[in-house]
């Protein structure tokens, strides 16, 4: 299983003072180093953490960069002028912390795929960041999207029996991901403590973690947080 990881939360602290540091770009240095298959940024249109500036910067560096963005024209003009490897559409609201859940494929199935249509055009492959449900799904291969992102989030905010019960939906919807021919990935308020029993979906080839280990590497630096979520994802 392989490790991405968000750096928008570097960016957040350094948006708090309008300051030089910490540098996104240089976090993303050390979450290679400790050997990250991937980094993810969010380019959100209210731009509260990641700037287009560290967007260009990123895309320019030897990685391979997942760029998480709404699938909105001004983002779609910026990511087929960037071109990164990957491209996560995700839901966007600026009244939200955080993304509150997975993208409405199946209610928007025009717009995604011709969303999904540029970017594939531009060399970019794109992902889905869907609730784990069989209509967004089918909807996602209808429009074309190689790649599906579980959304853990509802996952993550659950303890006990409910918790294992919404593991075992992920679960499924991995399995059918995969037995329609997408690739499957999966996010959102994974910690040290619930990642665990994501190793138990085979399907499942990557993980997109990022506010825990942002959050972890206050203390223990970012390396040693990135090391410890590898550790914890070995098969």
């Amino acid at each position: 299983m392989l490790l991405g990881v968000n750096i928008d939360h570097i960016a957040t602290l350094r948006q708090a003072r309008l300051t030089a540091y910490p540098d996104p770009i240089i976090a993303a240095e050390h979450c290679l180093r400790a050997g990250a298959y991937s980094i993810t940024a969010h380019l959100r249109e209210d731009r509260r953490h990641m700037q287009d500036r560290d967007m260009e910067r990123l895309a320019a560096m030897d990685l391979h960069l997942n760029m998480e963005m709404a699938a909105r024209a001004e983002m779609i003009e910026i990511a087929c002028r960037l071109k990164p490897q990957a491209i996560c559409l995700v839901p966007e609201k600026r009244e939200e912390l955080t993304t509150e859940g997975g993208l409405d494929v199946a209610g928007q199935i025009p717009a995604m795929r011709d969303a999904v249509a540029r970017l594939s055009d531009a060399g970019c492959r794109v992902s889905m960041f869907i609730d784990p449900t069989t209509a967004q799904i089918d909807a996602s291969v209808a429009i074309g999207a190689p790649v599906v992102e579980l959304h853990t989030g509802h996952y993550a905010n659950l303890t006990g029996a409910a918790r294992d019960a919404e593991c075992g939906i992920i679960a499924q919807a991995a399995t059918y991901a995969a037995s329609v021919g997408l690739e499957v990935h999966a996010g959102h308020g994974l910690t040290l403590e619930n990642t665990p029993a994501m190793l138990n979906i085979p399907e499942l080839q990557v993980l997109n973690i990022g506010h825990a280990i942002v959050a972890d590497a206050v203390f223990k630096g970012m390396e040693q947080s990135v090391r410890d979520f590898l550790r914890c994802m070995q098969r």
